[in-house]
């Protein structure tokens, strides 16, 4: 009966029992070596980056003011994040549990597990924040560079700086990632997922905030500098004479560049200690006389990530132009395309040589895992394309609304809005799609089928190093078009490259987003399974699980959710309006803040000094309203989102 309770014991923040042998400490060690690889290619493309020619005093003056903002909102915000983190932390420790052994005795007791949750809880905490630290304090500095290589009105040096800049933030993403999650598994071993879970928290907690505060400086600088430099003045966007478009510029950086990049990071972590979690309780159920196969659920998705870490580093290295390119969007999907290739090759020969097609209640095993990567590969290739294809300023969906803007405002918004319906509807298909065909692949059995669901997410993100790349170029190319536009010193053909990098920026910036939610929903599916299990473990009796165990079921077959039940309907009701209220709040704090910008812009112009070039505008004062407007703004919605239960 050693297998028997385990799956449930094997539950979220429960001890996994499995041996680690020589085969789980290689994958281990080669995994923590795949990590200090990538960021080691983090540090030598950042070095690449810095040593690029810079422009123009002009030049470097403009993007000095927008590294000073930038970086002076992100040291304000990890002050006020710090703040809100120390109650919090005590309320990981407190809700932390001993961890118990199948015998009864305690492998780790409340203490030992609460203090190195919390440890793990601010170390994912760290890791996140230094994700996107780290890829914004190149990002400023990468826009510059990108803007004096286009000077020669060639793409193909822009686009390497600013995919390059990117790529220090995709793999400090991944290589922090697959790192910390090693780390813990290599030091906790059965008493890991206890840990992980505080790791994935902390990450999440960070991205939360980042993402938050930095959506609404970057929204409320934009509608600000807008509706009175394009709306009301009649200049152009990044016309240097507008007193928001510095700030306009820092909310590129801090919103779409540290805040995403925390965000994939999440994503990134989640999905990872999804499967760590499922896979062991996976393996018992289809293998209860043969433990020695059991660590296999665990150490999989970690050399899978390692694999895709190492797909990512080609990847990023793949994005060059070519001279019969239409777009700088061909070779970074060239990339992209490369690093999931590259990846499928790699999880195939890992089935192969370490699960293999051992004999259990489910055959074709290792087949069975290996189509779950790859759905989740084919998902992030779908997903990308459809992001692409109504986005891109090439395609029929930006065309008509492009057209549609010849009869006014009301047009262009309806046009808009039933556009981007359309688009979440071709998602949330791929996505459906994608989860039940990893759920068939389950052969019945529900904690495999879960546990396959987890690995569609990983393999979903399994790029991730150039997806973060993709993001982060976006904030870079926006900037360099910004840069390129306000001292006018640029030619004909220097612009053209500076707009067509930026038009792609927008379409990466928007691709990154869908594979951020998208991997997401997967994540959610598998940690909600997780959950149910360790609600069985804390509810049911030990007589009652071995009795399931003996009938052939689990917990899921007496743990149900009746949608039918008034309670179970009023519950999803609430929560189905959180996101709403969320978004109200978000919502408001970004008018609230854009309105103050505006007054602020509409003072600096009112004596028509600015207008007639006999005065430069103050940028500091915009910068300072949106860092603490969106700061304090910042706590409500977040809160909300943490709280809810």
């Amino acid at each position: 009966m050693r297998g028997s309770v385990l799956p449930v014991l094997a539950a979220e923040g429960g001890y996994q029992e499995f041996d680690l042998l020589g085969g789980e400490w290689f994958i281990l060690y080669g995994s923590a070596i795949t990590a200090l690889l990538a960021i080691g290619v983090g540090l030598l493309l950042m070095q690449g980056v810095l040593r690029k020619d810079q422009g123009t005093p002009k030049m470097i003056e403009i993007a000095r003011a927008i590294q000073e903002g930038a970086l002076a909102y992100l040291s304000r915000q990890f002050r006020t994040i710090a703040f809100i983190l120390i109650p919090l932390t005590v309320i990981v420790f407190l809700t932390s549990t001993a961890v118990v052994r199948p015998d009864g005795t305690e492998a780790l007791d409340f203490g030992a597990s609460g203090l190195w949750r919390t440890v793990a809880f601010l170390l994912g905490c760290v890791m996140s924040g230094l994700t996107g630290f780290i890829g914004m304090g190149l990002a400023v500095r990468g826009n510059v560079r990108t803007a004096a290589a286009a000077r020669s009105g060639q793409m193909a040096p822009a686009l390497e700086v600013a995919f390059r800049t990117g790529g220090v933030a995709g793999m400090f993403c991944v290589g922090l990632g697959l790192i910390g999650a090693t780390v813990i598994m290599m030091v906790f071993q059965n008493t890991s997922s206890a840990i992980l879970v505080g790791f994935g928290f902390g990450g999440s907690l960070l991205a939360l905030f980042l993402r938050v505060g930095g959506g609404i400086f970057t929204k409320a600088a934009d509608v600000g500098a807008d509706l009175v430099g394009k709306v009301e003045a009649g200049i152009p966007e990044d016309d240097p004479r507008n007193p928001a478009t510095i700030a306009d510029n820092v909310g590129d950086n801090v919103g779409d560049c540290a805040g995403m990049a925390s965000d994939l990071f999440e994503s990134y972590e989640v999905t990872l200690v999804a499967a760590i979690i499922l896979g062991v309780p996976a393996f018992q159920s289809i293998f209860p006389d043969q433990p020695q196969l059991w660590a296999i659920g665990a150490l999989f998705p970690l050399a899978a990530r390692a694999l895709g870490v190492l797909a990512s580093i080609v990847g990023v290295f793949a994005v060059r132009a070519r001279p019969n390119d239409r777009s700088a969007l061909a070779p970074i999907n060239r990339g992209f395309l490369t690093a999931g290739v590259l990846t499928v090759i790699g999880t195939l020969v890992l089935t192969l040589l370490y699960v293999g097609n051992p004999t259990g209640s489910i055959t074709n095993l290792g087949w069975r895992m290996f189509g779950a990567v790859v759905i989740g590969l084919v998902l992030a290739q779908v997903v990308s394309r459809i992001t692409e294809y109504f986005t891109s300023t090439e395609t029929a969906p930006v065309q008509e609304i492009a057209a549609s803007t010849s009869g006014g405002p009301a047009t262009t918004v309806l046009s808009g809005t039933s556009s981007g319906m359309e688009s979440s509807v071709w998602a949330i298909l791929a996505i459906a799609g994608a989860l039940g065909v990893a759920i068939g692949l389950g052969g019945g059995n529900i904690q495999f089928s879960l546990y396959l669901v987890a690995l569609t997410g990983m393999g979903m993100l399994a790029t991730t190093g150039v997806v973060v790349s993709e993001d982060t170029f976006g904030p870079v190319a926006d900037n360099a078009a910004g840069i390129a536009e306000m001292p006018g010193e640029f030619g004909a053909e220097a612009q053209r490259v500076m707009v067509s990098l930026d038009a792609v920026g927008n379409t990466t910036k928007a691709v990154t987003k869908g594979f951020a939610i998208g991997s997401a929903v997967i994540a959610a599916v598998a940690l909600f399974a997780s959950f149910i299990e360790t609600i069985g473990n804390e509810t049911l009796s030990r007589e009652v699980i071995e009795g399931l165990t003996a009938a052939g079921q689990t917990v899921f077959d007496v743990i149900v959710i009746n949608v039918a039940d008034p309670k179970v309907f009023i519950g999803l009701l609430i929560g189905g309006a959180v996101p709403f209220l969320f978004s109200s709040l978000a919502i408001r704090a970004v008018s609230r803040t854009a309105g103050v910008v505006v007054q602020e812009v509409r003072r600096q112009f009112a004596d028509g000094e600015i207008m007639a070039g006999r005065r430069r505008p103050d940028y500091g004062p915009v910068i300072d309203i949106c860092t603490r407007a969106s700061l304090r703004e910042l706590a409500t919605p977040a809160l909300l989102a943490v709280l809810t239960p």
